[in-house]
């Protein structure tokens, strides 16, 4: 599915629209719908890739700085941040769609662009593998996003994955987190101890949002299925259950990237 050129935004909008498929084709099957935290955690059990926080392949020349301010934002030319991508044809037309759909939620809301890559060293390979997971931040050369057939397909899914390949961490790990939720390591599976290991993140001047979809939920990685987050303000409160990028995951994105939107 590799282009030969890279596109106008426009151009690519409209090439992006035109792989609508007419209808099902005989891969498809249908596929239980779970929280994001859920989709990720079980299409990652047990998988022989080595994950930190759940779905990000840890970069072992990075040092211990939050990884915006020493080198993996993607690149601004003018009015927008161009970001190159592959998708393997291994997916089918359908499953094809649902990625490009969900890199257009981005176009229409940010300034990041999604383009085919041409011979560019620095690139999102979309591919399915093991689970679902992503690198964290822009890597210094092309990456790979895996997003498994018949498990991560999902528009949530993807949102996630990308948002980490942008730069973004997960929003239980966020450097203020301990003023909103409390982490209950008691009941958290062990050997998953380190996905709630608290990050140094840049917030953006944006609040704590347990909308957002980056936020995994209160029984995820559990031992025994009582909560492992719990929202300070309000016990009950269940979360991690968002379908697409809230309101709060739109901004960060736009100010991280300077966008004027």
């Amino acid at each position: 599915m590799e282009k030969t050129s890279i596109m106008t935004p426009a151009f690519l909008f409209l090439f992006f629209l035109s792989l609508t498929p007419s209808g099902a084709t005989d891969d498809d099957a249908p596929i239980e719908k779970m929280d994001v935290s859920e989709t990720i955690a079980r299409a990652n059990d047990g998988i022989d890739t080595r994950l930190e926080h759940g779905d990000i392949v840890p970069n072992l020349q990075r040092n211990a700085d939050p990884c915006v301010s020493s080198g993996c934002k993607w690149p601004k030319s003018g009015s927008y941040v161009y970001v190159p991508v592959i998708i393997s044809n291994e997916y089918t037309r359908n499953e094809q769609n649902i990625i490009i759909q969900s890199l257009l939620t981005f176009h229409r809301t940010t300034c990041i662009r999604f383009v085919w890559r041409r011979t560019q060293q620095q690139y999102l390979s979309f591919f399915s593998g093991s689970g679902c997971w992503s690198y964290l931040g822009r890597q210094s050369q092309g990456q790979q996003i895996s997003l498994r057939r018949n498990g991560c397909l999902f528009t949530d899914t993807v949102q996630h994955e990308v948002l980490h390949a942008l730069g973004f961490h997960h929003e239980q790990v966020r450097s203020d987190r301990d003023n909103f939720v409390s982490i209950l390591q008691e009941n958290i599976r062990p050997g998953t101890e380190r996905n709630f290991e608290k990050q140094p993140t840049n917030n953006l001047g944006t609040p704590y949002d347990f909308e957002s979809v980056m936020h995994y939920s209160k029984y995820a990685f559990s031992r025994n299925g009582e909560p492992t987050i719990v929202s300070k303000a309000d016990p009950d409160m269940e979360f991690g259950s968002a379908s697409a990028m809230s309101r709060n995951d739109i901004a960060r994105v736009n100010a991280l990237y300077q966008c004027n939107v």
